[in-house]
């Protein structure tokens, strides 16, 4: 470090070329954050918990419904504690733009998903009110809904057997997520799915629900339960896929395509132009300076120093640049988040994607200044001082 003078006044030698390939830098570790952001919230669904879970739905397509006849065959199988069930709702409050996780859920649907933690006089009501619901704390936030208000919410899809598609809803509890739950899980909403039976214009009382959920005895028992699910209806109208609820929820977002393939692609395209950008900027910067390089060694700068200087140059460049970056895009990320109307769960920039992001910042910095610094470390200080 004895250097850091001589590195930090080489770099700025050229001020206006240093800034605009920092700003470069900058963009690009800014998209990093955000990108490994979204990879991040798309993988959320790996939480331990729910090991113990699995999900039934058609084999053919999510939005086919099953019927409801399953239900009891599904809790005889070994290896069953309970079976819940679930039908998507899709609703908007007030706004297109306010989109709102919904669902109507059995009444087991609680004691399944045990991470929803709910006061006990607030699941009691929940319990004795058919148009009662209950949402996240976060939803809760975002729209400021409290215990006791009277909100509707427009089904995108389903309407009461009046025609209205404006359905009412008594906000009864609202429920905070363990630790560890799934990311997104404070920002849904639950209310009975009596009442979505009994109002839907589209549904047959107890006949179909959209999925199943199942309790197991022990996550051991996955695979031989599910097997034996699908067995039930093997060869139907309604067969069905049962897997755990880490890989539905991979499943579910890979239909968007697969997350993390696209951003190593974007980030690959990313870093490669960038290492092109800085690998030239440090390639003029070093053939700049080949008279000034020449007089280092002229008094007694070895060549390994040389060679060490201009190394940190291009880490110092990347570090400086890089850090900007992926601390705007920690300011960044729940500015979007939020603006998104709970749509993007964003995760805050985490010490995993500031340790890669670091590795990657000294990789390229040591990559673009290579060259450069074989090349200093070899000069002939007669050649370089003669110009040749």
């Amino acid at each position: 470090m004895k250097y850091m003078h001589l590195i930090w006044a080489a770099l700025f030698r050229r001020k206006s070329r240093t800034f605009l390939t920092l700003v470069s830098i900058l963009a690009a570790f800014l998209l990093f954050g955000m990108l490994d952001a979204t990879r991040a919230a798309f993988d959320s669904g790996d939480s331990v918990i729910g090991v113990d879970r699995l999900i039934t739905t058609s084999r053919y397509s999510i939005i086919q419904s099953l019927p409801a006849s399953l239900q009891t065959r599904m809790e005889a199988i070994p290896g069953v504690k309970s079976v819940g069930y679930a039908n998507w709702f899709g609703g908007i409050y007030q706004d297109p733009k306010n989109f709102v996780l919904s669902f109507a859920v059995s009444d087991n649907y609680l004691d399944i998903y045990h991470e929803m933690e709910l006061p006990a006089e607030q699941r009691k009501a929940y319990e004795t009110t058919r148009t009662g619901a209950i949402v996240g704390d976060a939803l809760a936030k975002r729209f400021g809904w409290k215990v006791g208000d009277k909100i509707p919410l427009q089904s995108t899809i389903f309407p009461q057997r009046n025609g209205d598609k404006t359905w009412p809803f008594d906000i009864v509890g609202i429920y905070t997520p363990a630790k560890g739950a799934a990311n997104g899980t404070d920002q849904q909403f639950f209310f009975h799915h009596k009442y979505f039976e009994d109002a839907n214009a589209f549904h047959s009382i107890g006949t179909t629900v959209g999925w199943y959920v199942v309790k197991l005895t022990s996550a051991d028992k996955a695979d031989s339960v599910a097997k034996a699910i699908d067995a039930l209806s093997a060869n139907s109208d309604h067969e069905t896929k049962t897997q755990t609820e880490q890989a539905f929820n991979a499943s579910f977002a890979k239909q968007l395509g697969d997350i993390g393939l696209i951003v190593s692609a974007i980030m690959g395209a990313v870093f490669f132009t960038l290492i092109l950008l800085t690998g030239n900027t440090m390639a003029q910067a070093v053939r700049e300076r080949t008279n000034e390089l020449a007089v280092l060694k002229t008094i007694g700068f070895s060549s390994q120093s040389v060679l060490g200087m201009v190394l940190a140059e291009g880490v110092l460049l990347l570090v400086l640049g890089g850090v900007l970056g992926l601390a705007l895009a920690g300011v960044v990320v729940p500015i979007v988040a939020k603006g998104s109307g709970g749509m993007l769960n964003l995760p805050p920039i985490g010490a995993s994607t500031w340790i890669l992001g670091l590795m990657l910042m000294v990789v390229i910095g040591a990559l673009v200044g290579a060259l450069p610094a074989i090349r200093a470390m070899r000069l002939n200080i007669v050649d370089a001082l003669a110009g040749r």
